[in-house]
């Protein structure tokens, strides 16, 4: 069992920049591919961004592409996601993901375990 807190939410303006964390439990996060999805009000979750176990190889969604870093850190069990040149479109709550394969796609079925979620809300 794999458990998923997120951080690092909150308000800036468009332009700016924020960090989120993904903290994951668990000595088998090193093994995991991870993800980041976000999902904004009355729209679907949609995939923003993923990270393979090893952290060699990435994927982006073409929304973010150039804005957004995804990256891990295995010995601390995290997952960051760096976001520039925010967009009030961005505006969403934010989702890490894990799956318990070394590589993984796009779709959120895909991923196995889920954070909670932190919003992220980009003002115009």
């Amino acid at each position: 069992q794999v458990q998923l807190v997120e951080s690092g939410g909150g308000l800036v303006q468009a332009g700016g920049s924020l960090r989120l964390s993904c903290a994951a439990s668990g000595r088998t996060f090193s093994s995991y591919a991870m993800g980041w999805f976000r999902q904004a009000p009355g729209k679907e979750r949609e995939f923003v961004a993923a990270i393979n176990w090893s952290g060699s190889s990435t994927y982006y969604a073409d929304s973010v592409k150039g804005r957004f870093t995804i990256s891990r850190d295995n010995a601390k069990n995290t997952m960051y996601l760096q976001m520039n040149n925010l967009k009030p479109e961005d505006t969403a709550v934010y989702y890490c993901a894990a799956a318990k394969r070394r590589y993984s796609g796009t779709r959120a079925s895909e991923y196995d375990y889920w954070g909670q979620g932190t919003q992220v809300t980009v003002s115009s």
